[in-house]
């Protein structure tokens, strides 16, 4: 019988980040984990039992998205080695920055060839890191989000906003690598556990391939209407970006709970979790035992299929296009090796004149 297969890639220095937290917390799991980065540095310093140098410099991209995308686009072919033997693979990356930016959607494009289910966990870059940094990171989205079957993004900004203004910098960013951990852990216990109520991959698989937006949340309560109350807070989810529940046309619910729990429970989770879903929406739900959590009950949702509220809405699977190139991915690598920046990063390009000198027709 196939085991399903799990991998855990980190990009640049804040998917690095996270993923040493996931190291840390998930080291039992049977999940491998891949860091990649242009930096030799950051990379030696990973707890990643793989790693994946991007580029020959060790220098990092110099915040440089073309350079992130130049280095992951010359080792596609050790990529793949990497990625080989995946069901489902979770990315991670900051977006704003150069590695991140860059060379995620080369390796989500490589996974995506390989028919590996992919889901991006990305984030996006405080408003005080400037104007230029937030239109790198939307220029890395628009061409990530076509590449991969669900996206989540989460903003630093909200982070600060949920934990308080006396909240540090570190607390912000261990509160971003949670969403990956939950993401991660809650889809490792629907495959790997045994419930009343089970959730297999190939459920999963159906679930995460609707294109679009998704949603992940945890939630517990204990008491009157435990129930409703751990599947609304599992809702709201209120550090991702600009999305909301109404219309997902995929919905994974797992309820955890003691072996008291009532059938009515189980079913005024789902309602309430149903209810901001799409009528046709694509509906899975399991029920694990745990008695260590007494009076608690805990859910744990991936909304996903869910149309950007800035953008039109999705057209039908049969009627979608391949996606259009974008800015850095919009033609091929030519032979020779990709130059990463020195030091002192300087602008180039390659000498078949792929590449501008401001390839996201950023404004200085």
């Amino acid at each position: 019988m196939h085991e399903t297969v799990i991998k855990v890639i980190g990009v640049g220095g804040a998917g690095g980040n996270a993923l040493n937290t996931m190291v840390n917390r998930m080291s039992g799991a049977d999940i491998t984990f891949i860091a990649a980065n242009t930096d030799i540095q950051a990379l030696n310093k990973s707890l990643a039992a793989y790693k994946l140098p991007l580029g020959s410099s060790g220098l990092g991209a110099g915040t440089k998205p073309e350079v992130g995308f130049q280095c992951a686009n010359e080792a596609r072919v050790v990529i793949a080695k990497m990625l080989d033997g995946a069901d489902m693979l979770f990315l991670t990356a900051g977006m704003g920055g150069g590695t991140g930016t860059g060379a995620s959607p080369v390796i989500a494009e490589v996974a995506r060839e390989m028919g590996i289910l992919t889901v991006a966990i990305v984030t996006k870059p405080f408003s005080f890191e400037g104007s230029r940094r937030m239109r790198i990171a939307e220029k890395g989205l628009e061409q990530l989000k076509d590449r991969v079957d669900s996206l989540i993004v989460v903003l630093n900004d909200r982070l600060e906003e949920t934990l308080g203004e006396d909240a540090s910098l570190k607390d912000c960013f261990e509160k971003a690598d949670e969403v990956l951990y939950n993401a991660c852990s809650s889809v490792t216990e629907m495959i790997q556990n045994c419930g009343m109520m089970n959730v297999d991959f190939r459920d999963i698989k159906t679930v995460m391939s609707c294109k679009g937006k998704a949603l992940i949340g945890y939630g517990e309560a204990s008491g009157a209407d435990r129930a409703v109350i751990a599947a609304s807070q599992a809702i709201s989810a209120p550090l991702l970006d600009s999305v909301r529940m109404r219309g997902a046309k995929g919905l994974l619910l797992n309820v955890f709970a003691s072996t008291s729990v009532r059938a009515s429970e189980y079913r005024a989770a789902m309602e309430t979790a149903q209810n901001f879903a799409d009528p046709d929406a694509i509906v899975k739900g399991g029920l694990f035992f745990d008695d260590s959590l007494g009076d608690t009950l805990r859910v744990s949702l991936i909304a996903t299929g869910i149309e950007d509220p800035d953008q039109p809405a999705l057209v039908p699977k049969e009627a979608e296009k391949k996606p259009e190139a974008a800015p850095f991915l919009s033609q091929p690598f030519s032979a020779g090796s990709a130059k990463q920046p020195e030091a002192e990063p300087q602008q180039s390009a390659n000498q078949s004149g792929l590449w501008s000198s401001n390839p996201l027709g950023l404004k200085n």
